[in-house]
């Protein structure tokens, strides 16, 4: 399948909520793979199907390229731990910029895979700052949010002028 576009902020397709998935056919299968190819072609770590303007609930793991990824479909935070740490974070809808986000430090999450079989996995750190990411971007929760308003604010003039120098 081919990569595709990705829908660049401040597209107001980040900032909506994407449906949940209730068809396990052969329509999302290609777009896990389409997906996956757009991960693999920006070397982003994590993809969600609203970053190439689909709004379903989808996302697309791969921590490290030679891991295997995983595809969550309708995934959902069902515990996560009161001990909060600073990942780096940032998105490849909003290039260049990275500012420190805190996330729980572990997390359990439930979703289902490509045949509609449900799973539940615990993650810790970095690859649980990774899933409450993508998940935030189902819930229309763009990483910036996550700042607070100065760093938000100088994330977002730092990523404007990248914007105009770039133009």
């Amino acid at each position: 399948m081919p990569a595709r576009d990705l829908i660049v902020f401040p597209d107001a397709r980040l900032a909506s909520v994407a449906t949940a998935v209730t068809a396990w056919d052969d329509g999302l299968r290609a777009l896990a793979d389409d997906v996956l190819d757009t991960l693999r072609s920006v070397s982003a770590l994590g993809l969600t199907a609203p970053h190439i303007g689909v709004p379903a609930r989808l996302v697309v793991i791969r921590l490290q390229p030679d891991l295997p990824h995983t595809v969550y479909v309708n995934p959902e935070i069902i515990e996560a731990s009161a001990e909060r740490a600073p990942q780096t974070e940032g998105s490849v809808s909003m290039p260049g910029i990275t500012e420190p986000v805190e996330r729980a430090t572990r997390i359990r999450v439930r979703y289902c895979d490509l045949d509609g079989l449900e799973h539940e996995e615990e993650a810790e750190d970095f690859a649980a700052a990774c899933l409450q990411h993508e998940i935030d971007q189902l819930d229309g929760i763009f990483w910036i949010e996550r700042l607070t308003r100065l760093r938000r604010e100088r994330a977002l003039k730092r990523y404007a002028k990248l914007r105009r120098t770039n133009a």
